[in-house]
């Protein structure tokens, strides 16, 4: 017996079976094949960079870059920027890999140039942030500095797009449309200033759908979307494929009003908005169950997805119970938030996993959830950073009490960010040596104000990148977010010189990860 996969592949039913099983195992898109940041299978929880410990293969980047590395088949997919010849804070133009997910030989690579330049490195995006988007016939990248490009599996140029998109935007693919964030006001210097608040609804980022297999336009959202908020493929009970966008945030956006929008996949339509004043909208948003879940000020939004109306608001301060580090071991207390901050995650830093809502917290080095079920809101202090060392030796950097101190420009001694307590500062230097960076807080410890990557969930477990390359891995499910959740602490590389800001991509068994160095293939 033989069964159709294609329209011109014909297979023995036992190659079916195969073929479908590897093509469940793909990871084609950044947000993964579910599109929301999760897949099923066991993967590797321990490993480490510096000590070659589960590291199938490295390999050698000539540039930094951004993306998440995406797999189909046997090929990977990732983008790097184009390499410069000295030290360099902005680059527009990037590089289009695909290698031999099974060993890391390059199979073709080819220039895209981009029309505006961000800042390299930076701790928000930059050029080769858009993670690539493959169907599993040909692959479309995206430079955020201005160009969308579309290539076969070969190589081969299929079409070009010369659009501004957002360094933060997760593409992906619904049915033959390919999703990306449209920018139409363009950075000045690299980055985006605050002078757009007032600009006419011709000039909003927009969510747009175009035709994956010819680059032409097919929708586009008039609701306006914010530049920092990720947009996933989510489905309503009845099946409209829809995605949530959001509004509002800092850098003036002129997108009108603050909130969110519930957007049709098929048409680019509003099914509904809902007002939120003094929205941020620059989070990652998830629908469950026709529920969609936000962050908004100190609280949780529960919203009917069928209506837009807010079903339950439960606050993530006031009284709250902390995993706390004491300095030798933990200690479960509660404690009293409130008042604390006006926004209170990290962005981008949210994902919906099991029972739980993930969050990064954006003033302390914690982590946070909240329960969807009984609304119980719990943080765990992690370490700020892990340091191995080659000789088998490591150290975990947790929050000094007191903080360290420095002197202002006026000689007056102040506490240290804790953003900026690490062993050693991000070096921000390239394979070849070079610093290329256009953004100081890159060379932060990963924590506090800036973009994080969205966290991946790989069967039971959450696994956490930080930018300076510490990986936390946590049971998404624990019972209870203590010290016994935390399963694993791992290292992308040397402390200081394995900066990252790509999410973990996982197929076929094996995690990939992307440094400001190298590739990882991750696994036993």
């Amino acid at each position: 017996m033989v069964v159709m996969v294609g329209p011109m592949i014909r297979l023995p039913v036992f190659l079916f079976i195969l073929y479908t099983h590897l093509s469940a195992a793909d990871w084609p898109q950044g947000s993964g094949p579910n599109s929301d940041f999760s897949t099923q299978g066991t993967a590797v929880t321990t490993w480490s960079a510096v000590q070659s410990k589960n590291i199938l293969w490295r390999k050698t980047l000539p540039e930094t870059g951004q993306s998440t590395v995406v797999i189909q088949g046997r090929r990977a997919f990732f983008t790097t920027m184009d390499p410069v010849t000295q030290d360099s804070e902005l680059g527009s133009n990037i590089e289009c890999w695909c290698v031999d997910a099974d060993n890391g030989d390059t199979i073709w690579k080819r220039p895209v140039k981009g029309e505006h330049p961000l800042r390299l490195s930076g701790c928000f995006s930059d050029s080769s942030s858009p993670p690539p988007v493959t169907n599993g016939k040909s692959a479309v990248f995206t430079n955020a500095s201005g160009t969308i490009t579309a290539f076969d599996l070969e190589g081969e140029l299929l079409w070009k797009r010369e659009m501004l998109t957002v360094g933060r935007t997760q593409p992906f693919l619904y049915n033959d449309t390919f999703v990306v964030i449209r920018q139409v006001y363009q950075p000045q210097q690299g980055k985006f200033g605050h002078d757009h608040k007032n600009a006419p609804l011709s000039e909003w980022t927009q969510l747009v759908g175009l035709d994956f297999a010819t680059g032409e336009d097919k929708w586009a959202t008039t609701c306006g979307v914010n530049m920092g908020c990720v947009p996933l493929l989510q489905k309503l009970s009845d099946g409209t494929p829809v995605a949530v966008v959001g509004r509002g945030g800092g850098h003036s956006p002129p997108e009108k009003p603050e909130g969110i929008s519930l957007v049709n996949l098929d048409t680019g339509g509003t099914i509904w908005s809902l007002e939120l004043p003094g929205f941020m909208a620059t989070q990652t948003y998830t629908v469950r169950e026709d529920t969609a879940f936000v962050f908004h000020g100190s609280f949780h939004y529960s919203i009917d997805a069928l209506t837009g109306q807010i079903v339950k608001k439960t606050p993530v301060v006031g009284e709250v119970t902390l995993c706390a580090w004491t300095g030798t071991g933990y200690e479960v207390k509660r404690v009293d938030l409130s008042g604390s901050e006006k926004r209170n995650i990290t962005q981008q830093s949210n994902l919906v996993a099991g029972d739980f809502h993930y969050f990064r917290c954006y003033t302390k080095n914690w982590l946070g959830r909240i329960n969807l079920k009984t609304d119980e809101v719990e943080y765990l202090e992690l370490p700020l950073q892990l340091k191995r060392n080659s000789d088998g030796t490591e150290e975990l950097l947790h929050m000094p009490n007191p903080p360290p101190t420095y002197k202002d420009k006026k000689g007056k001694l102040k506490p240290l960010p804790f953003n900026q307590i690490a062993f050693t500062p991000n070096d921000m230097k390239n394979s070849r040596g070079l610093v290329v960076v256009g953004d100081a807080r890159s060379r932060y410890n990963g924590w506090g104000h800036y973009s994080s990557v969205v966290p991946t969930l790989i069967g039971a477990n959450l696994y956490i990148p930080t930018m300076s390359g510490t990986v936390f891995v946590i049971a998404a499910n624990a019972q209870r977010l203590n010290g016994d959740a935390v399963v694993a602490i791992n290292d992308l590389g040397p402390v200081g010189e394995a900066w990252n800001r790509a999410s973990l991509s996982f197929a076929h068994d094996r995690i990939y990860a992307h440094t400001i160095k190298e590739i990882l293939c991750i696994g036993k």
